[in-house]
């Protein structure tokens, strides 16, 4: 009796198992249909307002969300081939809402695609001129005298330029997030740029500027199978929304990519990648030196201890270089984009960046 009913449970189990799968698939064949069919999910949402719109430069401000702010505003500053929605995704995902709530001040440059005029544009422009104006008209727009800067990748590695350059100015307080420094450990960057078989030059638009293709197919190329496992992870868990509708938001902002003017193309491959001009102090704006030791800023630099595309060796040298006495480095699990902006920094990297930045901002 025991070994029928045994063997009758397993049967029952093994029915139950089936059924299951034969739902997951129908309810896979039915969300499948509707991911071809729904529009992209909406991202950026937090209510905010546009203050400044001059060529590629666009600066908002996020209205609050807390009865209480802090006096010192800050701005956030993405890399220039990234929509700034990636650091708005959506309400419970977003860190502009998540900084408000907490009583931050918050603005953002929100890159626009550049214009064919502005295929000139370098890093120099964005340094100090995108960077500068925008900091002065944030002053002016809350009547104070310091600021708070955080800068994404590439924005934080302008963002730690300018503070670089302007010692005596008005940043009070810079949060670098994944910043490469020293480009010699950006190896398959480096490869993928090596002057012996890449010619700049070849990928510049009719416009003059450099497609957003071109960054993407790079990302892709550091890591060939990942878009593909993607793929099929998604097809496993077509069924969950929340994972879904997770995977929409990121997928839409990773392929989303700017168009960058040709001028700073260039420059981005030939001083930093080819020459690491930066990490040797020898990278020239406006006719200056940029020496990361100048910067005196209290900083925070939060890192991903598996990113593949600023590597750890990559981002290791600017605690190490800067001239502040306050400064921070912060090491987190998690890759270059997941742990700024996944589900996991929720818990793990922004209630962080709120100790920090809140004690500096009074």
């Amino acid at each position: 009796m025991n070994t029928k009913a045994s063997a009758t449970s397993e049967a029952s189990s093994r029915s139950d198992r089936f059924r299951e799968e034969i739902e997951r698939a129908f309810q896979r064949t039915v969300k499948g249909v509707e991911y071809l069919t729904t529009p992209e999910p909406s991202v950026g949402l937090t209510p905010k307002h546009v203050l400044h719109r001059r060529g590629t430069q666009r600066v908002v401000h996020y209205l609050p969300l807390s009865d209480e702010v802090y006096r010192v505003p800050l701005l956030l500053v993405p890399p220039p081939s990234n929509h700034g929605y990636g650091l708005d995704m959506t309400p419970g995902q977003s860190l502009a809402e998540y900084l408000l709530k907490a009583g931050f001040d918050v603005y953002l440059l929100d890159w626009v695609a550049p214009r064919a005029e502005e295929s000139t544009l370098k890093l120099d422009d964005y340094v100090l001129d995108f960077i500068p104006d925008t900091v002065a008209r944030i002053l002016k727009d809350t009547g104070e005298s310091q600021i708070s800067i955080l800068g994404y990748c590439a924005g934080g590695l302008m963002s730690a330029c300018y503070a670089a350059l302007t010692p005596d100015g008005p940043l009070k307080n810079l949060v670098c997030l994944t910043t490469p420094i020293d480009f010699e450990h950006m190896s398959l960057h480096r490869n993928l740029t090596d002057p012996r078989h890449f010619d700049v030059d070849q990928f510049i638009d009719m416009d003059g500027n450099v497609s957003g293709q071109v960054f993407l197919l790079g990302t892709s190329m550091l890591r060939p199978v990942t878009r593909i496992a993607d793929r099929i992870k998604l097809w496993d868990n077509l069924w969950d929304d929340s994972y879904v509708r997770q995977f929409r938001m990121f997928d839409r902002w990773a392929t989303d990519n700017l168009p960058v003017p040709a001028g700073y193309m260039r420059q981005l491959v030939k001083d930093l990648l080819v020459e690491n001009r930066l990490l040797k102090s020898e990278l020239v704006l406006g006719r200056r030196k940029v020496r990361l030791g100048d910067i005196t800023a209290s900083i925070l630099h939060a890192v991903a201890e598996h990113d593949h595309i600023v590597p750890r060796g990559a981002s290791k040298p600017l605690i190490e270089m800067v001239g502040s006495e306050d400064k921070e480095e912060l090491v987190l699990k998690g890759g270059h984009v997941s742990v700024v902006l996944g589900p996991n920094a929720v818990n793990r990297l922004w209630p962080r960046l709120e100790t920090w930045l809140g004690s500096r901002s009074e």
